[in-house]
């Protein structure tokens, strides 16, 4: 089976998203047969790599709220969090732009490390306050995971892998991803949003059940064939 995860660096329900699936996973008979792919999605494209605006400001300015009534949200958002064993810290989360960090989760992809490479990045922006949008910080932040730094520092100076990044964006407006995180299982099913660990084992045994009653292709008729390349 095939889990497909649309979601972006600066999402809060992603992280938690990501824990409740996790949490359903490890009670799941058959994990060992599930693939989990993690695809970039970026709530803001256009976002600067720095900005004095804090999180809060900018969820006042979008939504036409007061800073109380965001901080109120935050505190039941970071509730959320606490629940799946996740110590947010919003205050410190620093804006920016999520392009390179994605970028650097195709380059783990390509080591064996996306899903420690994908871990680290939300762990770093909304739990340690770290700044996922500088360069410095992000080699540091994939040393982490056993990225090699020259490679990493290479990577981020160039504009490689930014062509997958779009690609899995437009693969996921293809699919109908209007809100991440998103999550895509064989292509026959889909869950939006941080749903509880019930909803995605549900889902993960429909699957897998329906894998298993797949029926083999009958064959109506054989003639003459190759079959290899002595044919």
């Amino acid at each position: 089976m095939k889990v497909e995860i649309w979601s972006d660096i600066a999402c809060p329900f992603c992280y938690i998203g990501k824990r409740k699936f996790e949490h359903a996973l490890v009670g799941f008979e058959q994990k060992d047969e599930v693939e989990v792919v993690y695809k970039s999605f970026q709530l803001d494209p256009n976002a600067p790599q720095n900005t004095t605006e804090t999180m809060n400001q900018m969820l006042a300015k979008k939504y036409g709220q007061s800073i109380e009534q965001v901080e109120q949200m935050q505190k039941q958002v970071t509730a959320q969090a606490n629940e799946v064993g996740l110590d947010y810290h919003l205050n410190d989360a620093k804006m920016t732009n999520t392009l390179d960090a994605h970028r650097l989760i195709h380059l783990a992809k390509e080591k064996g490390k996306m899903s420690e490479m994908k871990e680290q990045l939300l762990k770093s922006y909304f739990v340690e306050g770290k700044h996922v949008g500088e360069i410095e910080s992000l080699i540091d932040i994939a040393a982490t995971v056993g990225l090699d730094k020259e490679e990493v520092t290479s990577v981020l100076a160039s504009n490689q892998y930014k062509k997958e990044v779009e690609q899995d964006m437009q693969e996921g407006v293809h699919l109908g991803v209007q809100g991440v995180p998103f999550f895509v299982f064989n292509r026959k099913y889909a869950v939006s949003g941080a749903q509880s660990s019930n909803v995605f084992s549900e889902v993960l045994t429909k699957v897998i059940e329906e894998e298993k009653q797949s029926q083999p292709l009958n064959v109506v008729k054989q003639g003459d064939a190759c079959t290899d390349g002595s044919c």
